[in-house]
């Protein structure tokens, strides 16, 4: 399975090892945003960012179609030879970028008054997510239009620009966080300022890459005209609908959780706030594999080459083995002391140490969740992700209602079935047909 000289396993490592190391960074600026205002003087800056983040992750990547939809079209036409597609991709998917950043801004201010209706967070929470969140929006078009790069690079099998990027991003996050936070002591207000100075940088950093790739692969410029033509946005449109009814339910689980969790009180939320950061961490490293599954399925889409794709999977299959025990090694063994790196509240690290067992248990769960997401994304299969998306996220609503006097364990229990079901959803298609599935339109 992890034959290192075999063509195809060069081609999977060429695009994961930049995407796993400058992955990685991201959520080392969750640890670093963590550990900052945990080590604030109070339980209730950490809850703030913990639902303030919630909150931007629901709006921001529950529109990660924008990345996935535009890997896949791209990698498709990457394998197929089809330079007017790669050219059309790209600029489509920036146009409806920019309106939904458009929307974005237009509409947030409807957005914190619902959270205080439906939340059962402290007031002081609250208010510290209002602060988060009101900074934190107008990053909007440039996190946008920055999915859209990342995607079209990728797809091209690209993975050096998406690794400087990713690095210049979250280097530049982490530099701007120390400073406004414990320099300037913005507390709340610094962290949210840092992530949007990073992601106007990045977008000129990547407009600049794309220049650059655009003059080397010898594309055409395309007038106004023909970027407001229709061709081409019908397959966009219904491609992003399905992926976004996904994102909704994937960022609901976790939102829910933050939500919920809240209510059991604020050494809780932030307990779970820490475990669900290393969480964040397992699935920024298996992201990485998940991109190369993206690209090497939609080249091998795009050039109707059956063969590659078993090749793939087999290989993609010893890769989420190996991941699955790293992981969870690694928490078995160290959960304790990274929980101890991260914050110094004694209530939030005995609460995170008591439900540490279920994030001991999650790698080996959600691995192949992660993995399969990118190879079906590849294949632009974006109806059968929604429809395994649905499933699992049901199984979690109903998985909790039964067992919620379980209190916190239950919204953990929850998420591992809500893991378990991805998996064996978006699996056992694949299992019984193999690539010819992925060719069928």
């Amino acid at each position: 399975m992890l034959n290192f000289r075999h063509p195809k396993q060069k081609q999977v490592l060429l695009i994961a090892l930049p995407m796993i190391a400058s992955n990685l960074t991201i959520p080392l600026l969750s640890l670093v945003d963590t550990a900052v205002v945990g080590h604030l003087e109070h339980a209730w800056y950490l809850g703030g960012v913990a639902l303030g983040s919630s909150l931007i992750s629901l709006l921001f990547l529950l529109l990660g179609f924008l990345r996935m939809s535009t890997t896949g079209l791209t990698a498709q036409a990457f394998g197929a030879r089809d330079n007017h597609a790669l050219r059309g991709t790209l600029l489509q998917a920036g146009l409806i970028a920019l309106g939904l950043a458009f929307l974005l801004l237009l509409l947030h201010p409807l957005v914190m008054p619902l959270v205080q209706l439906f939340s059962q967070a402290s007031s002081e929470v609250l208010q510290q997510a209002g602060i988060y969140f009101q900074v934190r929006i107008w990053s909007a078009p440039a996190a946008l239009l920055n999915m859209v790069l990342l995607g079209w690079f990728l797809g091209l099998h690209n993975a050096r620009y998406p690794m400087w990027l990713l690095l210049l991003n979250q280097s530049l996050n982490i530099v701007l966080d120390l400073l406004f936070v414990l320099g300037f002591g913005w507390k709340v207000a610094g962290v949210a300022a840092a992530s949007v100075m990073a992601d106007y940088t990045t977008l000129l950093v990547g407009l600049l890459l794309v220049r650059r790739l655009w003059q080397q692969r010898q594309l055409a410029p395309l007038t106004l005209g023909q970027l407001g033509r229709l061709t081409g946005y019908g397959r966009l449109f219904a491609l992003n609908r399905d992926i976004f009814i996904r994102s909704l339910c994937l960022q609901g689980v976790f939102v829910f959780i933050a939500f919920r969790g809240a209510s059991y009180g604020d050494a809780i939320v932030a307990a779970n706030a820490v475990l669900i950061t290393f969480l964040m961490l397992v699935s920024y490293a298996l992201d990485g594999f998940a991109y190369a599954a993206e690209a090497c399925t939609g080249k091998a889409v795009g050039a109707k080459d059956s063969s590659e794709l078993q090749q793939l999977f087999i290989i993609m299959a010893g890769w989420g083995l190996v991941l699955g025990i790293v992981f969870s090694l690694l928490f078995w063994l160290g959960g304790t002391t990274m929980i101890g790196l991260l914050t110094s509240i004694t209530e939030v690290q005995k609460n995170a140490a008591h439900f540490l067992p279920w994030l001991t248990a999650l790698p080996l769960i959600a691995v192949w969740s992660y993995l399969l997401d990118g190879i079906y994304i590849g294949a632009t299969k974006a109806k059968a992700m929604r429809n395994s998306m649905l499933l699992s996220f049901a199984g979690f609503v109903l998985c909790y209602a039964l067992l919620q006097r379980l209190d916190n364990h239950a919204l953990w229990l929850a998420l591992s079935v809500f893991m378990l079901l991805r998996g064996l959803t978006l699996g056992w298609p694949l299992y019984r047909r193999g690539g010819d599935y992925l060719l069928k339109n």
